[in-house]
């Protein structure tokens, strides 16, 4: 008699391929996981090319460069011991630098859905800057002139001004998030990047290059879903903060 050959029953075999699996679906969630982290993303990566917005900066050694130089020892030199301690704590760039403009419920932790909202944005709009910082390489102005040299110098390139666009973004936010007070919100993200002239880390040119730029991440910001859910859900915590 022959025996038929020892075969694991169905059973058996369903549960020698579970050991398969968690192997198998680990590789998949790390293959997903690039996919996964650019949907937490309020900006899709590479869809703004800040390289191809900006237009160049003033050629090295050139008349515009040299008037663009010429701009920043003027400002430089003609600026106030109060506009200096603006501009030094401009720098920061905190949300919280706009609470002049809005009023006393802009505070640490009174708005935390608003807060939240534009850390994010923040951490997601270095990509796009540094793109064009790294691809332009402009000096600063006191790289050229060391007689503009205020305090700490910058570990990035100066086009365009990272402060800049960043000052234009918080503005034009502020101003959907406040829309009764725009002149004054747009008024301190203009200060937030001019302030960088003031103290001889950026030419004009780099500021205006950010304010461009600001202003195609913020129309980038409004096209997302997830961006604009968000920003109802502000807009909705700033409106029971003035009803209270």
């Amino acid at each position: 008699m022959i025996s038929k050959p020892n075969l694991p029953r169905p059973a058996a075999r369903a549960n020698r391929r579970l050991l398969y699996p968690p192997a198998l679906l680990l590789g998949l969630l790390l293959g997903l996981a690039p996919a996964l982290l650019a949907q937490s993303n309020y900006l899709v990566p590479g869809h703004l090319d800040a390289v191809a917005l900006l237009p160049p900066q003033p050629v090295a050694g050139s008349e515009e460069e040299a008037a663009d130089l010429n701009e920043v020892r003027a400002v430089f030199k003609g600026r106030t011991p109060a506009e200096e301690a603006r501009a030094s704590k401009d720098s920061s760039l905190s949300l919280f630098l706009f609470a002049p403009s809005v009023g006393p419920m802009l505070q640490p932790g009174k708005l935390p859905k608003t807060e939240a909202l534009f850390k994010r944005v923040n951490q997601d709009i270095g990509k796009p800057i540094d793109a064009a910082k790294d691809h332009f390489q402009r000096k600063r102005p006191y790289q050229i002139d060391p007689q503009l040299a205020l305090g700490n110098g910058e570990p990035s390139f100066g086009y365009p001004s990272g402060h800049s666009t960043r000052g234009t973004v918080e503005a034009l936010l502020m101003a959907e998030l406040f829309p009764d007070k725009r002149e004054a919100v747009l008024e301190i993200g203009r200060n937030i990047g001019w302030d960088r002239v003031l103290i001889g880390k950026h030419f004009p040119t780099d500021i205006y290059a950010g304010r461009v730029l600001g202003q195609a991440i913020v129309r980038e910001l409004l096209a997302s879903p997830a961006f604009r859910r968000d920003l109802a859900e502000a807009k909705a915590e700033v409106e029971a903060a003035r009803r209270q």
